[in-house]
């Protein structure tokens, strides 16, 4: 090692002996009214917008200030911990199978899969022909190489692949750097070469038109905001705006109906919208308006039996209902109710067939699938028996009887069902294969209904083994979601066990602000009810340490992005029921990101948090609350905070920030780790494997944090690695 190289590794281990201090430079910002002080603006880059697209261009003071936080990271826990994150990993990557491939789709004379080679970290499309579906020795067309495709990429994330009506064109949307700037490309199946040039700068979404000469692809702009759809012509490589959305709240996409007869073209925030339509085999097409977006009203469209079959919450339908209108003049004032609202039934989605209509719902807090005969009308329910699970459609042919559905629980691996929906009979194809060994009946799955802070009922789903026992000895992770509506599903996961056979309690709480109950309890958890959800994650927590499935400092939080929110805000509610948090790609600095409009998300999520650009009332909810702003000298416990440097949703500032004020602010609670992927966006590192990696380093700290790893400590017992 020469002299200066010395010179910088020792810099280097003395830098990751003690956790970064970051500089303070205050910046006062005044705000309808209201004055507040940010001591770490600075280390968002100006030239944001092209580090998402080129990360080497940050800023070097903050490229030098992640890096240190990355190697107090590395120093803190990772080294420490290796020999277990190493076993962890061997674990889950057993649980895997390496070679695994999904059941085969049928489309006209072919049946499509994915499959992956054995330590493969990226799938592989092929194809096979129709009749010989569900035969092992079938020939195999490979449409698309993951792996091969990947190779030198620091980063590889697939958003969409598809073939042409024809079967003979294969489009591809990839994004290299984690930014979400998708590029298109078309390939000729049988011999591999391009068609036209790539399409980039895109959002990813596209659909293919009936004649598959062309291409309809949505542009995201220089905000990272998906607004236009735009016609690519594979004959002359013309591309031609066809719709373009004026309202940076409305993001835009494109899909088909499951007829193949139309395009429809759907612009929406998260709280109303409304959706265009086309003939598919139209070559210059005029989109046609379904009916005119009406705030706070929702609408999906469905072609199905002659007529569009819309999912709305119209006329007060608070948990949705399905009315049917005519293609010529598909307007409100032509909506005739076909199923009818339900309060406490939330209708999720429809799946049309040409004979049958699908539909999933959710009651008590558990999905449930429903088939509707065209011709009488009737009507059937696909029964499931355990007490805990979760409900997915899977793809199938629009002329035919047959539907696919995917079911598991927290402790059965999922399994892949073909139902007939004249004769009611089903037929398992694939059952999740857990290669190191698994017995369902090892562990115990529980759905409880907590009492809220407030008297509501909070469905709460339990993992666990069965001998562990409930008496308070165990500790607890407790993960949460709770914004947008979106549910946290009771699904089965191989990672999970890793914990759970350590003895480990796992919980998820559905708490307000998800769609658990119904859309009435995502409306109670967003706006100025958006406490609830952080008042109903804490009153779960509480509840399950009165009553043995943990105990107080024992507990796990664990939330990503707006579930990063959530712990960053039961963190400061109650700080002490915490041995640990776990906050990924936290949504953490509410009010800055929610008062600049330039940022990708900002606009459309004001429906969900509110505007305190404009609206005095919604600036003081949410200052709040938002973690970063109301950090304190607390007993904060351990936490592991991670980003992601070309993250477009939840910027690497945030938890950046975060970390920042709360080592200021509280030093000798924590520790505080900041784990910043310099190569990755919201979603961490891509591939099977690697991103397993980042698995098993958050496990380890869950474990480290309530005691379990020898000769590693930073649970509550022992001295804070901050003092």
């Amino acid at each position: 090692m020469t002299e200066s190289a010395a010179d910088t590794q020792t810099a280097t281990d003395a830098r990751a002996e003690t956790p970064p201090m970051a500089k303070r430079v205050p910046v006062e910002i005044e705000q309808v009214g209201r004055t507040r002080t940010d001591n770490y603006q600075w280390m968002k880059d100006e030239n944001w917008q092209q580090v998402m697209r080129d990360p080497s261009v940050l800023r070097e003071d903050i490229r030098e200030y992640l890096e240190a936080e990355n190697a107090y990271t590395k120093a803190s826990l990772e080294d420490p911990t290796e020999a277990l994150r190493e076993t962890l990993l061997a674990e889950m990557r057993g649980r895997i199978k390496e070679d695994d491939s999904s059941v085969p789709s049928k489309d006209g004379p072919y049946a499509y899969y994915v499959r992956y080679r054995e330590g493969g970290e990226y799938p592989i499309f092929a194809r096979k022909p129709a009749e010989q579906a569900f035969e092992d020795d079938a020939p195999e067309t490979v449409l698309f190489d993951g792996d091969k495709e990947a190779e030198g990429k620091s980063y590889f994330s697939i958003r969409g692949l598809e073939q042409s009506p024809d079967h003979k064109l294969l489009a591809s949307a990839i994004d290299t750097q984690g930014s979400e700037y998708y590029t298109i490309a078309v390939r000729n199946i049988e011999t591999g070469e391009a068609v036209g040039a790539p399409i980039e700068g895109t959002y990813g979404s596209f659909e293919w038109g009936a004649d598959s000469n062309l291409l309809y692809w949505v542009e995201r702009d220089d905000n990272g905001r998906p607004t236009a759809v735009f016609q690519r012509d594979l004959t002359t490589g013309e591309d031609v705006e066809i719709y373009r959305e004026e309202d940076p709240g409305f993001f835009v996409g494109v899909s088909k109906s499951e007829s193949e007869e139309f395009i429809f073209i759907e612009t929406g925030g998260h709280t109303s919208g409304e959706v265009w339509f086309f003939p598919a085999d139209a070559a210059s097409p005029e989109p046609k308006l379904v009916a005119p977006r009406k705030e706070d009203e929702e609408y999906d469209v469905t072609h199905w039996n002659g007529a569009f079959y819309i999912l709305t919450n119209a006329d007060g339908a608070v948990d949705f209902k399905v009315v049917k209108a005519p293609i010529e003049n598909p307007g409100r004032e032509n909506w005739q109710d076909v199923i009818a609202h339900r309060p406490g039934t939330l209708v999720l989605g429809l799946d049309p067939y040409k004979d049958h209509l699908v539909r999933l719902e959710r009651a008590n807090a558990l999905p449930r699938i429903v088939v509707r005969e065209r011709e009488s009308g009737d009507e059937h329910t696909i029964a499931m028996d355990e007490s805990a699970y979760d409900l997915g459609l899977g793809s199938g042919e629009y002329d035919s009887t047959v539907m696919r559905y995917d079911y598991a629980s927290p402790a059965s691996p999922s399994q892949v069902f073909d139902y007939d929906m004249a004769t009611r009979e089903r037929t398992l194809r694939k059952t999740r294969e857990v290669p190191s060994g698994h017995n369902a009946e090892d562990y115990a799955v529980e759905r409880l209904m907590v009492p809220a802070w407030d008297g509501e009922e909070i469905p709460v789903t339990i993992l666990r083994r069965a001998d562990t026992p409930v008496d308070g000895t165990a500790p607890l992770l407790l993960y949460g979601y709770g914004s947008y509506g979106i549910t946290i599903p009771a699904s089965f996961s191989t990672s999970r066990l890793s914990l759970v056979d350590r003895g480990f309690i796992y919980a998820i709480a559905h708490i307000r602000g998800s769609q658990a109950k119904g859309y009435q309890w995502y409306l109670d958890g967003k706006l100025e009810k958006k406490t609830n959800t952080f008042k109903d994650y804490v009153s779960a927590g509480r509840y399950l340490v009165e009553n043995g499935y943990g105990a107080e400092g024992r507990v796990v939080g664990h939330g990503g992005s707006a579930g990063g929110l959530l712990m960053g805000a039961a963190a400061n509610m109650d700080p002490e029921l915490f041995g640990g948090i776990i906050a990924a790609v936290p949504f953490v600095d509410v009010i800055n990101t929610m008062s600049d409009d330039t940022l990708p998300l900002t606009p459309p999520e004001w429906p969900e948090w509110g505007n305190p650009i404009t609206d005095a009332e919604a600036y003081d909810t949410i200052l709040a609350y938002s973690p970063y702003d109301n950090v304190g000298d607390k007993d904060y416990p351990a936490m592991l905070i991670t980003g992601g440097l070309s993250d477009p949703r939840v910027t690497y500032w945030e938890p950046s920030k975060w970390a920042a004020q709360l080592r200021y602010e509280a030093p000798n609670a924590g520790p505080y780790y900041l784990r910043i992927n310099m190569d990755a966006g919201h979603g961490g590192s891509t591939g099977r494997f690697e991103g397993l990696k980042e698995t098993a380093i958050e496990y380890a700290f869950a474990l480290a944090s309530v005691g379990l790893v020898d000769g590693y400590d930073i649970s509550r017992d022992e001295t804070s690695a901050n003092e």
